[in-house]
C-alpha cells in the first residue's frame, strides 16, 4: 500500500518522502515503484519523461526527522492499533504544528490514534484501496475531533491524486469493509461447510454477480492476516456474528498461509515467482 500511495501522489505532482524502518527497505520500495513505472512506459500508458519526473519527486529515508517539513503524513504500517498509536505519538513529536497526520487504516478507530497526539483536530483517516494505483475510491474518515479544515484538506488531497473521496464516520469498517468482509467471511464458511469448491465459489461470484474477482482471490490479494485483523476489529465493535471470523481463516493465518505475499493462501502462488 505504501508504494502504491507514493506512486499515485508522485504522479499527481506531489513531493513525496517514503519513510521505512531501514534505508534498505525504503530504497527497495522506491526501486519497486521505478519498476512499476517502467512497465507503464512499456505499455505506453505514460511517457518515459512522466515516469522519470514522478520518480524524481520521491525521497527514500529511514530517518523520522525528514518528515518534519511535510504538510501531510499518511501512515500505512501494519494493521495493529498499538503499533499505530505508538507511531502517531512519534509523528506528533516530529511533525510541524500545521501538519495533518492521517492513517490508511481500513477499519481501526481513528480517534484512538488522534488522542495519542496533541493535535487531534489535525488527524483523520485517508483510506486508499489496494492496489492504490488502480482503485479510484478513497474513504476520508472523520473522527469526532477532526476540524473541517482537516477533512476538506484530506478530500482535496484525494481529488488531486485523481481519486474519488467519500466522507465517512469513524466507525469500524467505514463503508466498504463493513459491507465487504461479511461477504468474504461467509464465503470461507461456505467452503468450510463443503457447499461448493473454492474455485466454483469464485467462478459463481464473478460470472453470476459480475465481480472482477471471486472472494478467495480477493482474500489472497488483501492478505489473510489483514482480513482476519479487520474481521476481529469489526466483531469487537459490533458483536455481530457475521463478523466473527470463520475458524478456517484463523487456522490458515496460524499456518502462515497469508495469500499472495507469502506465496500461498487459498491458492498457491509459488509458481508465479
Amino acid at each position: 500500500m505504501g508504494s502504491g500511495i507514493a506512486q499515485c501522489t508522485a504522479l499527481s505532482g506531489f513531493e513525496v518522502v517514503v519513510r521505512s524502518r531501514s534505508q534498505s527497505t525504503a530504497d527497495a520500495l522506491v526501486a519497486g515503484i521505478e519498476k512499476t513505472l517502467q512497465k507503464q512506459v512499456e505499455k505506453e500508458k505514460i511517457t518515459g519523461e512522466v515516469a522519470g519526473t514522478a520518480l524524481s519527486r520521491i525521497t527514500a529515508t529511514s530517518d523520522f526527522s525528514v518528515l518534519s517539513d511535510c504538510d501531510l503524513v499518511l501512515e500505512s504500517v501494519v494493521e495493529d492499533i498499538h503499533t499505530k498509536k505508538h507511531l502517531f505519538l512519534e509523528l506528533d513529536r516530529i511533525c510541524a504544528d500545521h501538519t495533518i497526520i492521517a492513517t490508511n487504516t481500513s477499519t481501526l478507530p481513528v480517534i484512538e490514534m488522534a488522542m495519542e497526539t496533541g493535535r487531534p483536530d489535525k488527524v483523520c483517516g485517508i483510506h486508499f484501496f489496494n492496489p492504490a494505483t488502480v482503485m479510484k475510491l478513497v474513504e476520508v474518515v472523520r473522527p469526532i475531533t477532526a476540524s473541517e479544515d482537516t477533512i476538506e484538506s484530506a478530500k482535496e488531497f484525494a481529488t488531486a491524486c485523481d481519486k474519488i473521496p467519500v466522507e465517512v464516520r469513524d466507525q469500524a469498517g467505514f463503508v466498504v469493509n463493513a459491507l465487504l468482509f461479511p461477504y468474504l467471511n461467509n464465503a470461507v464458511r461456505m467452503l468450510e461447510q463443503g457447499i461448493a469448491s473454492m474455485e466454483d465459489i469464485d467462478t459463481s461470484m464473478k460470472e453470476g454477480c459480475g465481480f472482477p474477482m471471486g472472494p478467495f482471490t480477493l482474500l489472497d490479494l488483501v492478505g489473510l492476516d489483514t482480513s482476519l485483523a479487520i474481521l476481529d476489529a469489526l466483531y469487537e465493535e459490533y458483536r455481530d456474528p457475521n463478523y466473527a471470523a470463520v475458524p478456517l481463516l484463523r487456522r490458515m493465518v496460524t499456518a502462515e498461509r497469508l495469500g499472495r505475499k507469502s506465496g500461498r493462501g487459498f491458492y498457491n502462488y509459488h509458481s508465479e515467482k
